[in-house]
């Protein structure tokens, strides 16, 4: 899918798959699969590095890793997240942006944050980028959080949220994520806003689905709760791309279980 297909898919209520990548290889696998888009997330500072968390992670080595999965899969929409900072006034998340989209290939950008970042989305998109936001669960700032924890549960914080992804939405994004909430919480956002919504965590009720692809084939040492190991069952790992893809389009992944 481009960009447009992935509009059109909200409006059509089919859902969209979207998986994390970090090189050709897999990411030739996971295009063959039938994978809509793929996310070269900073989670690749945990996967692949082996770090703690995200913030570590340059806008040099997203650019890196993005280069590689745009050779895996030429035609498929690739998002690049900008790194912790990245995006810390407009003037540098426009630079951050050149970076990923020039050197990396990335057909998008993906930032953390709320109603604070509009400033940041409109420089983006006023020069030609486009944006993917992200709200809930902030991986960026998991150390001021104190932890992985899931956000929206109460009233306030959850209206909170749904502010924020409204005012994503008013300030230009075309796709958003929602991280680590409260299924009601993840259908809610899905419905208040045009864009496609994307949960991870987030339940079944959103456009779509995203899973680090180390946890859903099973890698992951502490795999949260909204994960599925998918190469239990598959036996090969193309077959766990293909069962993750089925899974997601037929509306059966995430189960309760699986969700806040």
């Amino acid at each position: 899918m481009n960009l447009a297909q992935i509009r059109a898919a909200k409006a059509e209520r089919e859902p969209i798959a979207v998986l994390t990548a970090y090189e050709a290889g897999l990411a030739r696998a996971a295009d063959a699969a039938g994978v809509d888009a793929f996310l070269v997330g900073d989670s690749l500072g945990m996967v692949v590095q082996g770090r703690r968390d995200t913030l570590a992670v340059t806008v040099e080595e997203v650019a890196y890793h993005t280069a590689m999965v745009r050779r895996g899969a030429p035609e498929t929409l690739v998002i690049a997240d900008m790194p912790f900072l990245a995006d810390a006034t407009p003037d540098q998340a426009l630079v951050s942006a050149a970076t990923l989209m020039q050197e990396g290939g990335a057909d998008m950008v993906k930032l953390e944050g709320g109603a604070e970042k509009a400033a940041v989305i409109e420089a983006l998109t006023t020069a030609g980028v486009p944006v993917c936001g992200h709200v809930g669960l902030l991986p960026q700032r998991v150390r001021k959080l104190g932890g992985y924890r899931v956000q929206g549960r109460g009233e306030e914080d959850a209206r909170r949220i749904l502010d924020d992804a409204r005012a994503l939405e008013r300030a230009g994004v075309d796709l958003l994520v929602v991280e680590c909430v409260p299924r009601e919480l993840g259908a809610a956002i899905a419905r208040a806003v045009e864009v496609p919504v994307i949960g991870i965590g987030a339940g079944v009720d959103t456009d779509g689905q995203v899973l680090v692809m180390h946890d859903m084939l099973g890698l992951g040492e502490r795999p949260p709760r909204f994960v599925r190991d998918f190469m239990k069952e598959a036996g090969s790992i193309p077959a766990a791309f293909a069962a993750y893809v089925e899974a997601v389009k037929a509306r059966r992944f995430p189960t309760e279980d699986e969700s806040f």
